[in-house]
């Protein structure tokens, strides 16, 4: 799966092991880090239906976003990059159909 970033500075702090490892700790670093592979390494959306981390929709405010857990409470938050999304029948998000993602934020949103 393709995965972008909102911002390049995002990329930039997502990208750097040194950065993560600063703000996250080694094990948080790792664990972003391994939820970045993951991502890229799918399909589609789909395929993180079976990985730990539960990928999740997100609702109310949140609607149209998805949500994998990192570290510690925090989420990593991303929408499909398609303007549009892909939709069911129903008008539900088609995971099978989104092959690309924009990384917003990580944060803890509770």
């Amino acid at each position: 799966m393709d995965v972008l970033f909102i911002t390049e500075k995002l990329q930039k702090q997502l990208s750097s092991q040194r950065n993560l490892q600063r703000k996250w700790g080694d094990a948080g670093a790792k664990r972003v880090t391994l939820r970045l592979q993951q991502l890229a390494a799918a399909v589609t959306l789909e395929d993180m239906r079976e990985l730990p981390g539960r990928c999740h929709e997100l609702v109310g405010d949140r609607d149209g976003e998805l949500a994998v857990d990192v570290h510690q409470g925090h989420r990593l938050i991303f929408r499909p990059t398609d303007d549009p999304p892909p939709e069911k029948d129903d008008g539900g998000l088609d995971w099978g159909q989104v092959e690309s993602i924009t990384i917003t934020e990580i944060v803890d949103y509770h």
